[in-house]
Order: structure tokens, then C-alpha cells, then sequence
């Protein structure tokens, strides 16, 4: 049986409940004339159009049967950050946990890191990182504000194009299995990408006395490293909020709260990097063998 990931969601929609007929059109749709159903509406009523090309929210693995069935197996995983936003789902749950409210203020993208001139003077225009949300609660006048990162997970392997090909000249039955060798990149979604964004900004925002929020899907979250986590909130840093997607009544899915965990950026590190350094001696046992293994191989030609 092989097994491939592919789209789960296109522009909202679990692919693999859609007609051949809509994998047609939806494929051959430009994201710039299609609305993501996820982020939220502009003044007067103008949803805002997809932003990421091919309009895939998620990805999920795809098995062919032997007498060519092609069924899906798990749940997706978020590929698209603005996958996050749907319903406000996590705005409430984040402003209930860290601010006492269901109902915060939101700043999208607010800049944090300030690019320092020649002269010492920093501007506004200078900011060189920007925070994906600030939430805020305004409290009798006093200013109750917590931080947002939202971490969707980048996949390795053969570009989304493959697949589209074939979709866009489809005609069934059922649905194509993906074209491409593909797969979730953990690695590179948490130590290369969201660990430095951390590093960077949750020292700063600590000794303000505020929270860092970090908002990622159920598979990611398994994929870390153990991490220690702290008991009480006001011991944390960092408050993991951790999202499923579940199947519901409109034959698409629904983004749901799973579970909040507190921990230090220190912890968070540990688990990010998925482990802890093995000893001087293993390590230098690997450069032996490998050395070996080369000068076998060299060996071998001459």
C-alpha cells in the first residue's frame, strides 16, 4: 500500500469530500479571487481573499489500495497560519487563559525589533520583526496585553504543482492520490523557524511581565522533544495553546481547542531541539566510524 501526503483542505474545503467536478475547479482557481473562509471580515462585509498560492490549508497522508481505492488516513496538518483564525476560536481561548477575557482587542503584525542607525535613532519604519498578535483587554484604563505567535508547519519535498496537474483534468472516480513525495517538516517549522523567533523575543516580553502565546496543531505539538512544563501559569513563559482539527456535521473540519501547556523558554528549547546532546565519547565513536566507512569506500575504487 503506499501512502503519500497531499492537500488535505483546499481553500477551506476537506478534499477529500469534494466531487471531482469541485477538485476541477477549485485547482484551477487563482487564491487571489477566492475568500479564505478563516480570516475575518474587512468593514463593510468584504472577506479577505486567500492568501497562499494553490489554496491548500493542510496537508494529510493518502493511501492507494491495492485495487487502486484511495483513502485518507489521520487527521490534516496546518500548512497555512491563517488556518488558525477560524471562528476566533483561538483569540477566545487565548484571552480567557492569559487575560480573563473571551473578547480581547487584536494588533495584527505589531513590530517588536527595531533596526539601531548609525546615529542611535530608531523609527517605527525600521522595525525588522513584527509579533503575529498582540491581544489586549483594557482593564479600567490599565493596559493587559499578551503576545501571539502562530507556528503552521512547512512540508519537504515535491512542489504542490505535481499535484495540481493532475487535479485540474480529473474526472474520477473518487480522488487522485498525490502525485508527489512529500512530508511534514518539523525540523524545520520548530528549531530552524519558531525556536529563534522565541529566543528573540520572549526574553524582552518576560521582564515586561507578560506572556508569549504560541498557538500550533496537535501533530506538531507531538512531534517536539519532551519538554518540562511549569505547574502554575504565573512560573511560565511560554503557554502553548495546541489545536485539532475534527471532523463536523458540514463535511469539513473544525479547528478545536486541545490542550494548553505551560513552560519556561528554556524547556521550550529542550523540546524543540528534540533532545538532549549525547556524550563527548558517542559522539566522537561516530566520527571513528565514519572515518572508517570513508576510507572503506575510497578504499574500494582504488
Amino acid at each position: 500500500m503506499a501512502k503519500r501526503f497531499g492537500a488535505g483542505e483546499l481553500y477551506g474545503h476537506d478534499f477529500s469530500q469534494l466531487s471531482p467536478e469541485e477538485i476541477r475547479k477549485k485547482s484551477s482557481a487563482s487564491s487571489s479571487s477566492i475568500p479564505c473562509p478563516f480570516k475575518a471580515q474587512k468593514p463593510r462585509g468584504i472577506q479577505p481573499v486567500c492568501s497562499k498560492k494553490g489554496g491548500v490549508c493542510s496537508l494529510r497522508l493518502f493511501e492507494s489500495t491495492e485495487s487502486g481505492e484511495v483513502i485518507v488516513s489521520g487527521m490534516p496538518t496546518i500548512t497555512c497560519p491563517n488556518r488558525f483564525l477560524e471562528g476566533n476560536v483561538v483569540t477566545q481561548w487565548v484571552g480567557e487563559t492569559l487575560l480573563g477575557t473571551r473578547n480581547p482587542l487584536v494588533v495584527s503584525e505589531l513590530p517588536f525589533l527595531m533596526e539601531t542607525s548609525a546615529t542611535g535613532l530608531t523609527s517605527d519604519s525600521d522595525a525588522v520583526g513584527k509579533i503575529d498578535q498582540i491581544l489586549v483587554h483594557l482593564e479600567r484604563g490599565h493596559l493587559r496585553w499578551c503576545a501571539v505567535e502562530m507556528q503552521a508547519v512547512y512540508f519537504s519535498g515535491m512542489s504542490m504543482e505535481n499535484d495540481f496537474r493532475i487535479m485540474r483534468n480529473w474526472k474520477g472516480p473518487g480522488i487522485p492520490f498525490p502525485a508527489s513525495q512529500r512530508r511534514p517538516d518539523y525540523r524545520s517549522s520548530g528549531p530552524k523557524r519558531l525556536m529563534p523567533q522565541l529566543q528573540t523575543k520572549v526574553p524582552t516580553i518576560s521582564r515586561w511581565g507578560k506572556k508569549m502565546a504560541v498557538i500550533i496543531d496537535q501533530g506538531f505539538w507531538e512531534s517536539l522533544g519532551e519538554m518540562r512544563e511549569t505547574r502554575e501559569l504565573s512560573n511560565s513563559e511560554i503557554v502553548w495553546f495546541v489545536v485539532s482539527l475534527e471532523s463536523s456535521t458540514s463535511g469539513n473540519f473544525s479547528l478545536r481547542p486541545a490542550e494548553a501547556h505551560f513552560t519556561t523558554l528554556a524547556h521550550a528549547v529542550e523540546g524543540l531541539t528534540g533532545g538532549t546532546p549525547m556524550s563527548q565519547e558517542r559522539f566522537e565513536n561516530q566520527i571513528r566510524e565514519r572515518l572508517a566507512l570513508d576510507t572503506a569506500r575510497k578504499g574500494s575504487f582504488q
